[in-house]
């Protein structure tokens, strides 16, 4: 609206100072043409707006005047919440209700405290999405947290790993982990997961719902995630690694890799220690430990130690390119052959042994989904906690 625009760019020019018509225009998102019209309609209404002429010209108000038109809104004081991650408030739809909201703020503020707020805005900034990783697509997130405010039920279409389901939803909260956006909500009983990203299609039926008494977002998602993590870790391998893959051990495998790390052996003339990392199964944590390379050696369990000499003897095969070609899912057939599986179609193939069906409890939560692999060496469900 026109009338929340004036106030914005009044209040720009009450914490600023002097800002140039393009300067506006940026900060606003509008046309510099649009601003100087705002400019005139400011004037219009006893506003005492100075326009300094020349290269270090700009609008400005004068000295002295402040205005006291500050207070906040509902909406305004809701999104403060959201002023450390500008990029998130942007995706709720609340960018300039926030941005409103933080120049009353300062405008509020004594000169000596809100020169100290622009500097510290100035000098940080959040970045929430994981490193060489496309942000996901989430054209639903707005109504949906429309209907977690409001308290409403959704109808959802959604996908999932096994196809596509339709939902009936009660929205109780949004989290976002790692540039992920989550769902989380009471569907059929149970409080699930859902990627929001995986929503086809929406609709608010305009029913409200009561909140499950107690039901704390925070505590389940933490008591949520521990318990997957516990369940996807379903052994224990006892790796070699060379000095290389001590410092590669953290950033591919996370906080799993680090305890790794820090219970490791005592190194061995060439630097190389043991150390026991928790793993998934079989088919999965092969693809994991091929990241290492030449760097690691898997000693046991003697399965999956099984399972990487048949891949790695599969690959080198194919590489060697004496031998004749290999078949596609060769090294998928190895790895399901060494741990008695399905053959699969490539390394992480057999996947199937992993996933859990959708709507089941995984280590006493209950996800929609089953397992999707995530980021470095982090596996999640793509409906639950945790990268997918």
């Amino acid at each position: 609206m026109r009338a929340d625009r004036l106030l914005s760019l009044l209040l720009l020019l009450q914490n600023r100072g002097r800002m140039t018509a393009p300067e506006l225009a940026a900060e606003l998102e509008v046309s510099v043409r649009t601003v100087y019209r705002d400019i005139e309609a400011l004037s219009s209404s006893g506003v005492p707006v100075h326009a300094d002429r020349g290269p270090a010209g700009g609008y400005r108000l004068m000295d002295g005047y402040r205005t006291r038109l500050t207070g906040l809104t509902d909406s305004e004081a809701g999104s403060l919440f959201l002023a450390g991650v500008p990029g998130p408030a942007q995706e709720l739809g609340l960018g300039a209700v926030l941005a409103t909201a933080q120049l009353k703020l300062q405008a509020a503020l004594p000169a000596q405290l809100a020169d100290r707020a622009r500097r510290i805005q100035d000098r940080f900034h959040l970045d929430a999405p994981a490193w060489f990783r496309a942000a996901d697509p989430v054209p639903h997130l707005a109504p949906v947290a429309e209907a977690v405010w409001e308290q409403r039920v959704l109808r959802v279409h959604y996908r999932r790993w096994g196809g596509e389901v339709h939902r009936e939803l009660h929205p109780l909260g949004i989290v976002l982990k790692g540039g992920i956006w989550y769902l989380v909500a009471l569907a059929e009983g149970a409080v699930r997961t859902y990627r929001i990203s995986r929503v086809l299609d929406l609709a608010t039926t305009g029913e409200g719902f009561e909140r499950p008494a107690g039901f704390d977002l925070a505590a389940y998602w933490e008591e949520s995630s521990r318990r997957l993590e516990a369940a996807l870790h379903q052994g224990t391998a006892l790796l070699r690694i060379s000095p290389l893959a001590q410092r590669l051990l953290p950033a591919q495998f996370g906080a799993a890799g680090s305890r790794a790390l820090a219970d490791a052996g005592p190194p061995d003339p060439q630097g190389w220690v043991q150390v026991e990392m928790p793993v998934e199964a079989p088919a999965v944590a092969v693809s994991d430990l091929l990241r290492l390379g030449a760097e690691a050696e898997v000693l046991g369990p003697p399965d999956l130690r099984k399972a990487m000499t048949e891949t790695v003897t599969v690959l080198a095969h194919r590489y060697a390119g004496s031998g004749g070609p290999v078949e596609d899912g060769a090294v998928g057939a190895a790895v399901g052959k060494a741990v008695g599986g399905a053959a699969g179609g490539g390394i992480s193939g057999g996947r199937e042994a992993v996933d859990g069906a959708a709507g089941t409890t995984v280590g006493g939560a209950v996800v929609e989904e089953g397992v999707s692999r995530g980021g470095a060496g982090v596996t999640g469900p793509a409906g639950a906690p945790g990268p997918a």
